[in-house]
């Protein structure tokens, strides 16, 4: 199954996160502005990106690259995931709905989500979901 591992990180912490998730699918990891390869070739993909503003994905590079793939993410399994820092995480339920939307296969159904840095803990269920994702 070819799988991928796509995030944006400010801090860090989501890009912890991203190398949990890859290390667990045994997927290759792009930021996303790395990115250069087709969603429509990859079996599965894991998306990252934290809480910007007002709870909303990161607006320069993050969010025009989801919009512009989207239309891609039909008959995927994705997964998502991201640090935040306020809020209840109303981004990644908003995130989690489009995801659904545009006709993918959520993997955890609403996003795997942690306040600042990922403990030990958050780390081992990344890795158990990055593996869920690629199985």
């Amino acid at each position: 199954m070819k799988t991928a591992v796509i995030y944006w990180s400010g801090t860090g912490n989501t890009e912890a996160m991203a190398n949990a998730v890859a290390e667990g699918a045994g997927a290759d990891l792009f930021t996303v502005s790395d990115f250069s390869g087709s969603i429509a070739e990859l079996d599965a993909v894991a998306f990252g990106c934290p809480a910007m503003g007002a709870e909303v994905l990161e607006e320069d590079e993050f969010e025009p690259f989801f919009t512009s793939i989207e239309g891609d993410l039909s008959g995927k399994k994705v997964l998502l995931f991201g640090s935040y820092g306020w809020g209840d995480g109303e981004w990644m339920r908003n995130w989690a709905d489009r995801t659904k939307a545009a006709g993918a296969t959520l993997v955890g159904d609403e996003g795997y989500i942690v306040n600042e840095a990922p403990t030990d803990d958050d780390v081992a269920k990344l890795k158990a979901l990055g593996a869920e994702l690629a199985s």
